[in-house]
């Protein structure tokens, strides 16, 4: 146990200080983690992820519903509504992933996302308010499966007419009690201009393959930053559907 304990300390040490050469993704992935995974939604089947995020100037409300309905093509459509002190905004996303390797135990997976996200929100131009990437997740499983690593990379096309650049991140997830219900997780990303963010939390199956609570805490590295997040989500996923 402390073995293994050491070896996945030792993993997201050595992720966390590669990230600092990158520059992070506007991803979408399994909740809690901004930083996405080679898996997709069950084949045929579809889930919800939804989440509150409270900051500390406002709340929003995410919603990312999602279909797999040929087996390799998950389909996402959803957003987000914030309300920062009777200001409101919204979110929506359009993304698709599909994998090019999957996942398998103590081995490697690799896929390709597309997405398109655009804000909505009073004085907000149409022109500026898009963005456009693409990014390769990669995921590593190890010691059966009781710890995966991710890395995300890729590029953006940010809003408001700025140049393409590198997007990217690192995190790993880490089985606590070996049954796979109770899971401990970490990254560190960053897709604003300044010191990256980092990210904590906790992913329980309350129905293992179909209901699952989640939380995290999140903040910037930065010295007295008002940055800082929490967040509860649920994850519900379907039988097969098609």
């Amino acid at each position: 146990m402390h073995r293994l304990f050491r070896h996945g300390l030792l993993w997201l040490l050595s992720a966390a200080g590669l990230l600092g050469l990158m520059v992070a993704a506007p991803a979408f992935s399994a909740r809690p983690m901004v930083t996405d995974d080679a898996r997709l939604t069950d084949a045929g089947a579809c889930q919800v992820e939804t989440w509150f995020r409270f900051n500390r100037s406002s709340t929003e409300y995410w919603a990312l519903p999602a279909c797999n309905p040929g087996g390799n093509l998950e389909i996402t459509l959803g957003g987000a509504f914030a309300d920062s002190q009777g200001v409101y905004h919204a979110d929506t996303v359009t993304q698709v992933k599909t994998l090019f390797k999957p996942l398998e135990t103590d081995g490697w997976g690799y896929g390709l996302a597309l997405g398109r996200a655009r804000h909505i929100g009073a004085g907000i131009e149409d022109a500026s308010n898009v963005q456009r990437y693409f990014y390769l997740p990669i995921s590593r499983s190890l010691f059966g499966d009781r710890l995966v690593i991710h890395t995300n990379l890729g590029a953006t096309e940010p809003s408001g007419g700025e140049r393409l650049r590198g997007i990217g991140g690192v995190g790993g997830e880490f089985d606590i009690t070996g049954s796979g219900q109770t899971w401990l997780m970490g990254e560190v990303f960053d897709h604003q201009a300044g010191r990256p963010f980092f990210q904590v939390g906790l992913r329980r199956w309350v129905v293992p393959g179909h209901v699952q609570l989640d939380a995290t805490y999140g903040d910037r590295f930065q010295d007295g930053s008002a940055i800082r997040w929490f967040t509860i989500g649920l994850r519900l996923i379907t039988s097969p559907l098609f």
